[in-house]
């Protein structure tokens, strides 16, 4: 294989399995050392996402920094374009929104400055195989041209991946919390 796109399909498809494996697991407390983290940030704008198919959740994590501030779930609005992010409190309503994802039926936009992101894989450089959509990616740069904004891959320690396939525009994330430890970079 030499064409970057089969290589990345070969890599995802390795991970997405890895992954189902450990969502199976039924691992306790999964979400704890986010919830570390977080604290530490506790008032700061953040955004989480609503877990799909056998991704990791960090609705734990973020019914807590709930408490203490806003916090938001990703919303798409366009193909190629930057998430936008809706304003997310447990018990919100919410409706269904592109790929299976939950969005909050009422749209109330902000800037977070921590992204909580989902991800197929990492390396212990803080890289991240996404889904291939490149949402991620436009939306990191976007925000780091504006301003601060701490990127937190969140995954099972099983899609770590000794090597990853990059392209330039892939952005590197700061920290990687899996359920067992804390990745800094």
């Amino acid at each position: 294989m030499t064409d970057l796109s089969e290589i990345k399909a070969a890599a995802r498809k390795s991970a997405f399995a890895r992954r189902k494996v450990a969502h199976g697991a039924g691992l306790v407390g999964r979400s704890s050392l986010l919830s570390e983290v977080l604290a530490g940030y506790r008032g700061v704008p953040l955004a989480g996402y609503m877990p799909i198919r056998t991704e990791i959740s960090p609705l734990p994590a973020m019914e807590e920094a709930a408490a203490h501030g806003l916090v938001g779930v990703p919303v798409i609005t366009g193909e190629a374009q930057p998430l936008r992010f809706s304003r997310w409190e447990p018990d919100c309503l919410m409706k269904d929104g592109p790929f299976g994802a939950q969005i909050p039926a009422e749209d109330r936009f902000f800037t977070p400055e921590i992204l909580i992101v989902p991800l197929v894989a990492f390396d212990r450089a803080g890289n991240r195989l996404g889904y291939g959509g490149g949402f991620y990616d436009r939306t990191l740069e976007k925000l780091r041209a504006e301003g601060p904004c701490l990127a937190i891959g969140f995954a099972y320690g099983a899609q770590e991946a000794e090597t990853l396939p990059l392209e330039p525009t892939d952005q590197p994330l700061d920290l990687i919390v899996t359920e067992a430890e804390i990745l800094n970079f």
